[in-house]
């Protein structure tokens, strides 16, 4: 028997605070905490009961965020007798899940490099299977009366700078060239004008299909859609180590265990502690702001399609409207986190904020005078591929490295996941995401230290890119450290 030992979660509490800036007005007291506020908009609903006991079932899944919730429904889906278990450290929901920015996307971007490596039939196949995705979440809330206000609509990239423009055009170029130029196509700065104004936006570029979806209701909807089914969830149940023995794993909590045929972990950045995973997964953090109501700015800027929109930096800025008109407005540039310490800093960011603050007034000027009243963040599982990796550990199956694209691709994970917890293998197990090669990242504390040194290299160059000038020599030799070593990062 082998036991091992993961790394604990840590939390922290809500924090007001308040933001100074010449241009922006601030809410007196900005709430900022790690939920955020599509968990306080969507209600809360009532907490699970614990795991007490002993219990016994096919397949037990550890987290209950997307992935290992469709995972769940997808195991149902394949084998309606099984019985599955779900274990959720804190609330389904209040993790990743519930906080990102709910930009329900696809692959086309990557398809051509995926392509050049692996050949266009394995590229087009993963391509397709996340497209499929995007289209199935939508008929999923409408079949189980999950009302996640899933809005369909393009994912549009827009350049903010000049060093911006044309950044899509050879992966468009790519997608043409396979048959996708419906896909995925380059925008005109006419054309982006068209979509949504701003003093700053340029050129740009397409993708369909792609929705916007608020997350906490989209994870609380799945997870009482999965209560219906049988399926059992036990919250603040931290599965503390796990035994694997002849053909059982047992999973223990302080309150319980569960011995189970075969295990799914799907617990994000925590893969970073896991002995097996922790050099293929780095720790980054995202963070978000967002507005009062502003419907008179949307309806100016001519911004009421519900795109998700996007710009081209390294660290790039994601920004959506939500359905009572305010603009949530978020940056992928936050610090980095580890598996060693408290990873509380990804988490409550306030540098991050206001950073993120100060561009969503230089996109759209007119906020000017008007009052941020949330922001929110948490650490994001950063793959060296840019694309989630898929692995059998023993009797764990395991996905990981969303690289903060997770809410589309995680319904494409949960397919892939039940079929390995089931011992099944067909088109799904075949693609690319499973078992794949990709480089290693340093062992920490290597990692942390390198990483956040790349990190900040590549937010100077793309504040001097803002700014119209030209990074120093020294800030692109770092920031392209990654490239030149073969990891397509960052996001």
């Amino acid at each position: 028997m082998q036991r091992r030992q993961l790394a604990a979660q840590t939390q922290f509490d809500c924090l007001n605070f308040r933001i100074g800036s010449r241009q922006l007005a601030y809410a007196r007291r900005v709430k900022h905490d790690r939920f955020g506020w599509w968990v306080e908009e969507a209600g809360s609903p009532d907490v699970l009961g614990s795991l007490d006991g002993n219990l016994s079932c096919d397949v037990a899944i550890v987290g209950g965020g997307y992935l290992g919730l469709w995972t769940a429904w997808q195991i149902k889906q394949l084998e309606p007798n099984a019985t599955v278990v779900v274990l959720e450290a804190e609330r389904c929901g209040f993790g990743p899940s519930g906080r990102n920015g709910g930009f329900v996307n696809c692959y086309w971007a990557k398809v051509p490099w995926l392509a050049a490596e692996f050949g266009s039939q394995a590229a087009l196949a993963l391509g397709r299977a996340a497209a499929d995705s995007v289209a199935a979440i939508g008929s999923w809330c409408d079949d189980n009366s999950v009302d996640a206000w899933y809005r369909a609509a393009p994912q549009v990239e827009i350049a903010t700078s000049a060093a911006q423009e044309g950044d899509w055009a050879e992966a468009t170029a790519g997608c043409a060239d396979l048959g996708l130029a419906d896909q995925y196509y380059e925008l005109s700065r006419e054309q982006v004008a068209e979509i949504v104004k701003s003093p700053v936006f340029g050129a740009g570029a397409a993708m369909i299909p792609a929705a916007t979806v608020q997350p906490a209701r989209l994870c609380f909807g799945l997870r009482e859609a999965l209560l219906r089914s049988g399926v059992r969830i036990f919250e603040q149940s931290r599965v503390d180590d796990f035994v694997e023995g002849e053909g059982a794993i047992v999973l223990r909590t302080d309150g319980g265990s569960v011995r189970a045929r075969n295990a799914v972990y799907a617990i994000n950045s925590a893969m970073a502690g896991f002995r097996e995973t922790r050099n293929s997964v780095s720790i980054g953090s995202s963070h978000i702001v967002l507005t009062e109501p502003v419907p008179d700015i949307l309806e100016a800027t001519g911004w009421t399609g519900h795109q998700g929109l996007s710009d081209c930096r390294t660290m790039l800025h994601y920004f959506r409207t939500t359905e009572d008109h305010r603009i949530a407005f978020g940056w992928g540039g936050g610090r980095m986190g580890t598996s060693l310490w408290d990873r509380s800093v990804t988490e409550v960011d306030r540098q991050a904020v206001r950073l993120a603050a100060e561009a969503l007034r230089r996109f759209f000027p007119a906020l000017e005078g008007r009052e941020i009243t949330h922001a929110w963040g948490g650490p994001i599982d950063v793959s060296s591929t840019r694309l989630p990796q898929f692995r059998q550990i023993g009797q764990i199956s395991t996905g990981f490295g969303f690289t903060g694209n997770g809410v589309g691709p995680s319904y494409l994970g949960g397919q892939i996941l039940a079929r390995m917890a089931l011992d099944r293998r067909d088109e799904f197990t075949n693609l690319l995401l499973v078992e794949q090669r990709a480089k290693h990242f340093p062992p920490e504390p290597l990692r942390f230290v390198g990483g956040s040194a790349i990190r900040a290299a590549m937010v100077r160059s793309d504040r001097a890119n803002d700014a119209g000038e030209t990074p120093g020599w020294l800030t692109s030799a770092v920031a392209s450290i990654p490239n030149r070593l073969g990891m397509h990062l960052p996001r």
